[in-house]
């Protein structure tokens, strides 16, 4: 008995070392998945937990884009661009709750997955983008602009993967970005070919590919 007592004694150290080790890789682990500005996912924990989230029929994809965010860097320095992104950044997570996972793609790009209970998803990110629209608290009220939103239901699309659904609210997003119209749902049309991933209308994209369909 005496034995016994005397290894578990000399283990104790070393399961408590590892048990220290496990939390300290495991908080390393979480650093890395999350983006060092915004504390949002970084590309691949987004898809990781969206994938997920498109199991549900409610989910609802969103791509936002900050409109003349490099306007605001030059004019006002790149603090009051960091700013900016911090705050949309910490608003859309707010909107999208617990429920959905909200990320930043790079640049002044980000993207959510949320669960629409209600069927008012068209509601729900008219209210969005008022709020992104906010001035950031702290800062000169000059810096302040507006997110263009694009939006699908992945019901609409059942055959579609979470990089499809994105590509089609990216061009339901550059339609609202170009009428400035804030917030822009992607229509039933086919989703059509685009050269390097790039949507009809940005630099790359093949010039005789139509927009798709969008319905307001």
């Amino acid at each position: 008995m005496n034995t016994l007592l005397t290894v578990l004694a000399a283990a104790a150290p070393i399961a408590s070392g590892w048990t220290a080790h496990t939390l300290w890789l495991r908080r390393r682990l979480n650093v890395a998945r999350r983006d060092p500005l915004t504390g949002l996912p970084t590309r691949e924990a987004f898809t990781r937990r969206a994938t997920v989230l498109l199991r549900d029929p409610r989910a609802v994809v969103v791509l936002a884009d900050v409109d003349r965010f490099k306007q605001i860097n030059d004019t006002f320095g790149h603090a009051a661009g960091d700013a900016l992104l911090k705050a949309t950044a910490d608003r859309l997570a707010h909107h999208v709750g617990r429920s959905g996972v909200a990320g930043r793609l790079g640049g002044d790009e980000f993207a959510a997955v949320l669960i629409d209970d209600h069927g008012a998803a068209a509601d729900m990110l008219a209210v969005l983008h008022g709020v992104l629209a906010r001035p950031v608290d702290g800062q000169d009220l000059a810096v302040r602009t507006t997110v263009s939103l694009g939006w699908v239901r992945a019901a609409d699309f059942p055959g579609d993967d979470l990089s499809a659904l994105l590509r089609r609210a990216d061009e339901a997003m550059y339609v609202a970005k170009q009428a400035r119209t804030g917030t822009r749902r992607a229509g039933l049309g086919r989703l059509f070919a685009t050269l390097a991933g790039r949507r009809a209308g940005r630099p790359g994209a093949r010039a005789e590919a139509p927009i798709v369909g969008v319905t307001a």
